[in-house]
């Protein structure tokens, strides 16, 4: 049952990242695209950080709590609580929402709900996920190798949608950047 919850999953959030690219990318055209290739780096990382994790994990001893197979049961959990904060962020921010970095001339700076707690949410989201595929291996080391470039990736494309955000928005978003942290409330 869970390993079937799991495939459903996971299928689930690499069907709806496609749909994201093809919905939500912006054309040059159509609005002010400041990506610097940060889209590029982050899906070409993160395939490469889930590939080489869940392989190590597969050929290596389960090392996580000594083996404990309540941790695969359990990473059904957080992927499935990965998916709703990424879901919900995404489309609490609607048209506004792009898989590449843009700016649309109407868009407004958007405080509320997920985005009360932490400026990147849809991020957020991703390393839930990321933590699910890494726990699933069940093996320290495959955690290690899908969550550490991953977070790097991420950070580079935080930096980048920061300076966007600040370009567009200035004072506004400096104080949103002042009062609300980046990727988990109240800490970080």
């Amino acid at each position: 049952m869970a390993l079937t919850l799991w495939k459903i999953l996971n299928w689930a959030w690499i069907v709806s990242e496609l749909i994201v690219i093809v919905v939500t990318r912006t054309r040059r055209s159509k609005g002010g695209v400041h990506d610097r290739g940060s889209i590029l780096v982050l899906w070409f990382v993160i395939s490469w950080a889930i590939g080489v994790g869940s392989w190590y994990g597969a050929v290596h001893a389960h090392t996580m709590f000594g083996g404990a197979h309540w941790v695969k049961t359990a990473s059904v959990g957080i992927l499935a609580a990965g998916l709703a904060i990424r879901w919900t962020s995404i489309l609490s921010l609607g048209r506004a929402f792009s898989v590449n970095v843009a700016i649309h001339a109407d868009q407004k700076l958007y405080r509320k709900g997920l985005y009360s707690l932490v400026r990147h949410p849809s991020y957020t989201g991703m390393l839930v996920l990321f933590a699910a595929m890494g726990a699933r291996t069940q093996n320290w080391v495959a955690l290690a190798i899908v969550m550490i470039p991953s977070f790097a990736a991420l950070l580079y494309r935080m930096h980048v949608e920061e300076q966007a955000l600040t370009n567009a928005f200035g004072a506004r978003y400096e104080d949103y950047r002042r009062t609300t942290k980046r990727l988990v409330p109240w800490i970080y």
